[in-house]
C-alpha cells in the first residue's frame, strides 16, 4: 500500500530554555499507509494531542518533518494544510458554526481548503446530495436541513461533524476524543458511524482516545504514547487477542513503569 503521513524525529518543547521547559514529544518516528485507522492512548502529557497539533499545523515544528502523500507539509500553515487533512474536536460546538443551518455548514464543509465566496443559498443539486449523506447516518436528520446547528443535541452536532469532515475525502482525517464529552449510548453511535465512514471510504485516519476498550476495538494498529515516545506500537494481528489487562502488561513491561489500572495509566 501507498504510504501517506511520515513523521520523522518530530520533537516539541515548550518554553524552551527556561526553568519549565517541557519536552512533550522526543524524537517521533511513524508511517501510515493508506487505509490504516491508528488509535493512540496515553496518559495526560504523554503528547497525543501535540502530535495531532503537529500534524494540523496548529504547533509550528522547529524539530522534524512531516510529509503527507511524498509533500513535505512542515512548514505549511494550517489554511494550507486544511485541504487535505480534516478534524474533528472533542467539542462538538468546535466543529460547527452555532447559528448556520445544517446545510449551511455542510455548504462550508464542501469548500474545505477553498476560497469560500458570499454567494446566496444553497443549490437544490447539493441539497439533495446533503439529504443522501445524513440520511446514511440513520439519526433523521436529513429533514432537518433547515434547523440552526446550534438546536441539535450533541452527538447530532458530532455525526455531522464527522460527515463534514468527510464529504470531501480527506488524505488525513484526525480524530481528537471526539466522543469524550458524549453520554456512553451517544458515544457508541457515533463511533460506530466513525468506523462505518472510515471503511467506506477507506480513509487514513489518527485516532486519540481516553477509551482503551475503543482503542482496542477500533482501529488496524494501536500506538501508544509515554513521556512523548512511542512505547506501543501493535498490528492488527496483535490487536485481535489483546484486552485491556494485556494492555497494561505490555506497556508495563515496556517502560518498566508499574501500572495499578487503566485510570492511572490514562488520567
Amino acid at each position: 500500500m501507498s504510504q501517506v503521513l511520515k513523521i520523522k524525529d518530530l520533537h516539541q518543547t515548550f518554553e524552551q530554555g527556561t526553568v519549565n521547559e517541557n519536552r512533550v514529544l522526543r524524537g517521533i518516528n511513524l508511517e501510515l499507509v493508506a487505509g490504516d485507522f491508528v488509535t493512540i492512548i496515553g496518559s495526560n502529557g504523554a503528547g497525543k494531542s501535540t502530535l495531532l497539533n503537529s500534524i494540523a499545523g496548529t504547533l509550528p515544528i522547529k524539530q522534524g518533518q512531516i510529509i503527507l502523500n511524498g509533500n513535505d507539509i512542515t512548514k505549511l500553515p494550517v489554511t494550507r494544510r486544511a485541504e487535505k487533512i480534516s478534524r474533528v474536536f472533542q467539542d462538538p460546538k468546535m466543529g460547527t458554526a452555532v447559528r448556520l443551518t445544517v446545510e449551511e455548514n455542510l455548504a462550508l464543509a464542501m469548500k474545505r481548503g477553498q476560497k469560500r465566496g458570499f454567494r446566496a443559498g444553497v443549490k437544490k443539486k447539493d441539497r439533495d446530495f446533503f439529504k443522501s449523506q445524513l440520511a446514511q447516518l440513520n439519526l433523521n436528520l436529513e429533514n432537518r436541513l433547515g434547523t440552526e446547528i446550534g438546536l441539535l443535541s450533541g452527538g447530532q452536532r458530532q455525526a455531522i461533524t464527522l460527515l463534514m469532515a468527510t464529504l470531501r475525502r480527506p488524505d488525513l482525517i484526525l480524530l481528537d476524543e471526539h466522543t469524550a464529552a458524549l453520554d456512553p449510548k451517544t458515544s457508541i453511535t457515533v463511533m460506530q458511524l466513525t468506523e462505518k465512514l472510515i471503511n467506506e471510504q477507506n480513509l487514513t485516519a489518527f485516532m486519540v482516545t481516553h477509551n482503551m476498550e475503543d482503542a482496542i476495538r477500533y482501529g488496524n494498529r494501536l500506538i501508544m504514547l509515554h513521556q512523548g515516545r512511542v512505547a506501543l506500537d501493535l498490528t492488527e494481528k496483535e490487536k485481535k487477542s489483546l484486552t485491556v489487562a494485556k494492555l497494561m502488561e505490555m506497556f508495563q513491561k515496556q517502560v518498566g513503569t508499574e501500572v495499578k489500572d487503566d485510570a492511572m495509566l490514562l488520567a
